[in-house]
């Protein structure tokens, strides 16, 4: 089961933070804190305790379970506020400076390899009763394939 953290209103720019996100998507989990750690941005360090967020979100959800296989499924980065501010200019003007900020979304799930050795799984537990019925309805058809055999010959020989 998935497990979602969000960080809302980060004063950076949504460019700079998606430097980032787009770095550490579809990367495992431990991967990404080690790379996050050691990334000289600055917003490397909300960006990392997101993930560690998303992690114990994840372990909440799934109690006993191994997070080892955790890989960042999505992750996606919206513009938040704009702060205008002016800022002097020659001859008496002001430019407006536009102080931009960002929401991040993160999900992290276990990998694929791990669903889809559990849909085995159960697809084998729904596949046991599901051939116990179609040899039930093999056998039925040919009941009636040999007595309308049986029909055809009786109205052949009158």
């Amino acid at each position: 089961m998935e497990a979602v953290a969000k960080l809302r209103n980060y004063p950076t720019s949504p460019r700079k933070m998606r430097l980032l996100a787009d770095l550490i998507r579809g990367q495992r989990v431990d991967l990404v804190l080690a790379e996050l750690e050691h990334n000289p941005k600055h917003p490397a360090v909300p960006l990392r305790k997101l993930v560690l967020s998303a992690i114990v979100n994840w372990k909440q959800a799934n109690e006993g379970e191994d997070e080892s296989g955790l890989v960042v499924k999505t992750i996606f980065v919206d513009g938040g506020r704009t702060l205008k501010r002016m800022r002097p200019a020659p001859q008496g003007r002001g430019y407006r400076v536009r102080k931009r900020s960002n929401h991040v979304t993160l999900v992290v799930d276990v990998a694929g390899e791990d669903k889809k050795a559990a849909k085995k799984v159960k697809a084998a537990a729904k596949a046991a009763p599901v051939e116990e019925v179609k040899e039930a309805s093999a056998k039925a058809p040919a009941k009636k394939k040999a007595a309308a055999k049986k029909s055809t010959k009786e109205s052949k020989k009158a």
